[in-house]
């Protein structure tokens, strides 16, 4: 499965850490309650589990101007990989799915990288690595998160293009996991709509077919805020 990999590859990495660097290292691990069967790791994704983004999967469809570019974590990349699944099918849209294991790692590298060049104008500039992950990539960019907004905002700086997140911003709520999906705006619909809508905004799409598929996935507009109701 692919979290048991990717643990073993992140322990892995931390004992040697540990043990042959004399690094002083704290790791954590964050349990979901969701259960579903997990996809075997790509190969070749080793370097990025560790550093916090990898492609999961890539678009078998060709082009680059409609380009999608997904990021899910933990349980929510399922619903990223349902949105791909919508967006290719009924919109015939490349789209290219990545996991972030670490918003957090990704932000630190990034701005010790930014340190590292105010703090060497004579050297060549480090490149953070989400930059270099996403090199090349076209398209518009939409994360979906069951953390707040804010954690994948946090990257917004560094993206080759502009970002556009879903989280689970506002007050905690109890009720089933679609139900919380549904009112947080973080599901496959609402993936699929925001890849949609940054498509429309950048004028590759019309605008009404972002308004269709608001009434065809049956979302209502004026449903509560989660921010604020």
């Amino acid at each position: 499965p692919t979290f048991a990999y990717e643990l073993a590859v992140i322990i892995q990495d931390g004992v040697e850490r540990m043990y042959r660097n004399n690094e002083q290292l704290l790791y954590y691990i964050t349990v979901m309650n969701e259960t579903y069967k997990m996809p075997a790791m790509p190969p070749g994704v080793e370097e990025g589990i560790l550093r916090g983004l990898y492609r999961f999967k890539k678009s078998d469809k060709p082009g680059t101007k409609n380009r999608v570019n997904l990021f899910g974590s933990g349980a929510i990349l399922n619903e990223v990989l349902r949105a791909q699944r919508i967006l290719e099918d009924a919109y015939d849209l490349p789209v290219d799915v990545y996991s972030v294991t670490s918003y957090k790692e990704l932000y630190r590298d990034a701005i010790d990288c930014e340190r590292w060049n105010l703090l060497n104008p004579g050297e060549e500039e480090k490149t953070p690595y989400v930059a270099q992950a996403l090199a090349g990539t076209q398209g518009v960019y939409v994360a979906a998160s069951d953390y707040m907004k804010v954690l994948p905002a946090s990257l917004a700086r560094w993206m080759p293009g502009r970002f556009d997140f879903l989280g689970t911003d506002g007050f905690g709520r109890s009720s089933n996991r679609a139900g919380l999906r549904d009112f947080f705006e973080v599901d496959a619909r609402y993936i699929t709509l925001a890849a949609l809508r940054a498509l429309a905004r950048d004028g590759h799409i019309k605008k009404s077919v972002v308004k269709d598929a608001l009434a065809d996935f049956g979302i209502d507009p004026n449903k509560a805020n989660p921010h604020r109701d």
